[in-house]
């Protein structure tokens, strides 16, 4: 029987050394509060609404804009037929000029008239209600807080976290809680954020937050018809049954679980053991996911490199062969780097040297390392959600792989090829893990800490329009959905709701306020940029 062995010691020391690295090529962002929106409708019997607001706009000399206030902050707010605009001589450059439309921020886009409040915001009459739009100063810490609320009290379902539907749109109070087709990966996710969390703060809320998303995913490989084979999300009986996939109820009929697993919740699942393994104190948990891991693994790597189904034939997604990768070369890039990462982290979490001879059997003798470095010339289209699926096995990769050769050859110069698209996103969490890969690479965390800032309080998948703003450019191309792209990168809070695994660039969307998103997605990045110290302060 192999001996289990947990990389305490080694593990916090690697993490500490890679973190110094990277402080020494990459300057720092010093967090301070910065102001958030934050939105109330107001009913019109309200005795807090100015009475000024019930005045008429006043005449403007020319078409276009309805009204013009002056906030207590110096910012000048505009009013007109599609929406506001906020300008503030004293922000940056881009966050000068600020767009606010849709229901995320106005009951109507015909805004009638418009009063400051008593601090940086204002009061917006329109012609279908009255808003009131808060500048509320607060730290990313701050900010963390409401999410964090968010996902306990209408994000938790059995510990997993996934988006959830409103029954009445943009309410909140009816919240409806579903299963989600990738509920493995969402509840990774946060999970992962929970442990960089408590590594940074040693709170015992993040580490509760932790071990209850980690059972949940422990769960999933528990509830299906096989171990090894963890399902994609269960409901329990007497749930909303859901309308699409393929599902199976236990044999006590307690349960009903989602077969045809994903590489993504492969992908989340190794990616959050990893991380719990190294930053959790909890021993029990531990043994019980490198039981798990080690289950899961096993189960790839003597069905020849695929994940098998109850029916017996590999899931759509879970393939990891070469005879695969003959049949469709274009996912053989990104399938050999997600193999080669659960591989990696099975040996460091087990300590059992099997996995790692099997590491170096898929990279070197079967060609995996190499195969990860041909991304662009074997890419199809731009794919979102490979991104997901390739960042967060990178990080696997860059935290526990030594070996300078395997390193510089193959690993980093695939991870370049990712970079080439991602760099213009401004992804806080794409970034950081770039640099864990690259640690003396010379970026500016700016744009990466200002997505941070600019990420919506409000989740709500609300409908939003950007095509007709004149300030956005169009690029002309459409992504894999033939959605319109705009060359404009917007900030967060003024494009759709989106997970990491969307398209920044198409800048309409939404849901007409009929769902909400769970928000983990800010949480894992503000953490881990806290974590590796790319992040000072709170």
């Amino acid at each position: 029987m192999n001996k289990v062995r947990f990389m305490h010691a080694g593990s916090i020391f690697l993490s500490t050394v890679l973190s110094l690295m990277v402080c020494q090529a990459v300057e720092p962002v010093k967090l301070t509060a910065q102001p958030q929106k934050l939105r109330t409708f107001i009913v019109a019997d309200d005795s807090n609404i100015p009475a000024a607001l019930k005045e008429p706009a006043r005449a403007m000399p020319v078409g276009g804009i309805v009204d013009v206030a002056q906030a207590r902050d110096g910012a000048i707010w505009y009013g007109s037929s599609q929406g506001l605009v906020r300008v503030d001589p004293k922000a940056g450059e881009r966050d000068r000029i600020q767009y606010l439309a849709g229901k995320r921020y106005l009951p109507s886009d015909e805004v009638e008239r418009i009063v400051p409040d008593s601090a940086g915001g204002v009061w917006v009459r329109t012609r279908a209600g009255i808003a009131h739009i808060e500048m509320k100063p607060m730290t990313l810490a701050q900010k963390t807080q409401v999410f964090e609320k968010r996902i306990l009290e209408r994000h938790n379902r059995h510990g997993l976290v996934s988006p959830s539907n409103l029954l009445r749109p943009g309410d909140v109070t009816s919240n409806q809680m579903r299963d989600d087709d990738n509920d493995g990966l969402w509840t990774a996710i946060y999970a992962a954020a929970e442990c960089f969390r408590y590594a940074e703060t040693k709170s015992p809320e993040a580490l509760g937050n932790a071990k209850r998303a980690l059972n949940a995913m422990l769960f999933l490989e528990e509830v299906a018809g096989k171990r090894g084979f963890p399902a994609r999300s269960h409901i329990e009986r007497g749930e909303p049954m859901p309308r699409g996939g393929e599902w199976h109820w236990t044999a006590d009929g307690k349960y009903y679980w989602k077969a045809d697993t994903s590489s993504d919740e492969i992908v989340g699942h190794f990616f959050a053991f990893a991380l719990a393994c190294d930053l959790l104190p909890d021993k029990e948990l531990k043994q019980r996911i490198v039981a798990t891991a080690r289950r899961i693994m096993d189960h790839i790597i003597s069905n020849g490199y695929y994940l098998i189904d109850l029916d017996g034939q590999p899931t759509r997604w879970g393939r990891w062969s070469r005879k695969y990768f003959d049949q469709d070369p274009g996912d053989s890039a990104l399938n050999s780097l997600e193999l080669l990462s659960f591989l990696k982290v099975a040996a460091h979490i087990t300590g059992d040297a099997k996995y790692e001879a099997e590491y170096k059997k898929a990279a070197i003798e079967l060609k995996y390392a190499e195969q990860t470095t041909r991304y662009k010339e074997l890419r199809h289209e731009i794919n979102y959600s490979d991104e997901e699926l390739a960042m967060l096995p990178f990080y696997c990769l860059f935290r526990y792989e030594r070996d300078e050769a395997l390193l510089n050859r193959y690993y980093r110069p695939a991870l370049d090829q990712w970079w080439e698209n991602i760099r213009r996103e401004e992804n806080p969490l794409w970034t950081f893990i770039y640099l864990t890969g690259h640690p003396d690479a010379r970026i500016d965390l700016g744009g990466a800490v200002r997505t941070l800032y600019r990420s919506p309080m409000d989740t709500i998948v609300w409908t939003v329009k950007n095509t007709h703003r004149a300030d956005v450019v169009m690029s002309g191309t459409a992504d894999r959905f033939r959605r319109p792209e705009a060359a404009t990168l917007l900030p967060p809070d003024e494009r759709p709701i989106m997970k990491w695994n969307y398209n920044p660039f198409v800048v309409d969307g939404g849901f007409e306020g009929r769902g909400e998103d769970d928000g983990a997605a800010f949480l894992l990045p503000y953490w881990m940029g806290r974590h590796h110290k790319f992040l000072l302060g709170e």
